[in-house]
């Protein structure tokens, strides 16, 4: 039997079923939040208690939050949606003393949800950024993901992911611009970037 034989049996082995791993979606390219809400689909699909936590993003003006809020209602039961952010995105030119208070209650919500149990899979969208600017401690991260319950699935996405919680991943993906129209000047539009 060669390696990868070993490795598909692995992924369907119910012994390897009921872990949660860590993944990183990262890089200065279009996807990473994109990715997590399509990872966060296939799992509502499946049945899976999903978290949203999304750091940075305050105000309702998403395509997802639209697109989550006429989920049917036995799929909208398993999603829970919560931003700590002001309306507006989190950005370095643009920090405000609110956006570290959003950040440390986000932070602490989170770390209550990861060790109720009560989800399968957490997303921590944009808590890379949240961690770059220094407004949530990496130690305090670490700790929670070194510690984190056996069952948890947890995604952190966000540009500069720290070395210490890529160290800590199971699965990082970077993804880079080969090519990207905000380079022709094109702005952020609705149904697409947001």
């Amino acid at each position: 039997m060669d390696n990868n034989q070993d490795n598909s049996e692995k992924l369907i082995n119910p012994i390897f079923s009921n872990i949660g791993y860590i993944q990183v979606y990262t890089g200065n390219g279009k996807g990473k939040t994109t990715a997590s809400l399509g990872l966060s689909m296939r799992a509502l699909g499946r049945g899976w208690k999903v978290m949203l936590i999304m750091f940075g993003k305050g105000g309702d003006d998403y395509g997802e939050l639209y697109s989550f809020r006429e989920l049917s209602s036995n799929i909208k039961n398993n999603l829970d949606i919560y931003q700590f952010g002001l309306d507006r995105i989190t950005w370095a030119n643009n920090l405000e003393e609110k956006d570290l208070k959003e950040a440390s209650k986000g932070w602490d919500f989170a770390k209550n949800a990861i060790n109720s149990q009560n989800y399968q899979l957490i997303i921590l969208d944009e808590i890379n950024i949240m961690i770059d600017l220094k407004l949530i401690d990496i130690k305090e991260v670490t700790s929670v993901l070194d510690s984190k319950p056996q069952n948890v699935e947890i995604v952190l996405t966000g540009r500069n992911a720290h070395p210490e919680v890529i160290k800590r991943a199971h699965l990082v993906s970077e993804i880079q611009p080969v090519k990207h129209y905000w380079d022709i000047g094109l702005n952020a539009r609705k149904g697409i970037e947001y």
